[in-house]
């Protein structure tokens, strides 16, 4: 089973917003896919496209970003369940300066 999900970061200036997406084993905790990108069908094609090979035909616990539904299909596919990840990219936000929001910092 797998948990997805992306984090927002800014290459140069502000206007040019860069997404981290990442994949996370929820038995393990592991990251196993990441890919950098633009929020949208492209990046979800890409994220999905890091993975190994045992994690194509696992379920995917996502939120309700609608370009992932273009890349999971039918019962692989569960909106909700990603406790794991969203801690995961808060302490990412918390430790990496570059990625801390402006409402945070």
């Amino acid at each position: 089973m797998l948990d997805c999900d992306e984090v927002c970061t800014f290459a140069r200036s502000h206007q040019r917003p860069l997404w981290i997406w990442l994949a996370m084993d929820r038995h393990t905790r592991r990251i196993v896919g990441c890919f950098l990108g633009p929020r949208d069908t492209l990046g979800a094609y890409g994220l999905w496209h890091s993975l190994q090979t045992p994690y194509p035909d696992a379920v995917c616990h996502t939120d309700r970003l609608a370009a992932y539904k273009s890349v999971v299909f039918g019962r692989l596919h569960r909106i909700g369940g990603t406790q794991h990840m969203e801690r995961f990219n808060a302490t990412l936000r918390a430790r990496l300066a570059h990625l801390v929001r402006r409402s945070l910092s």
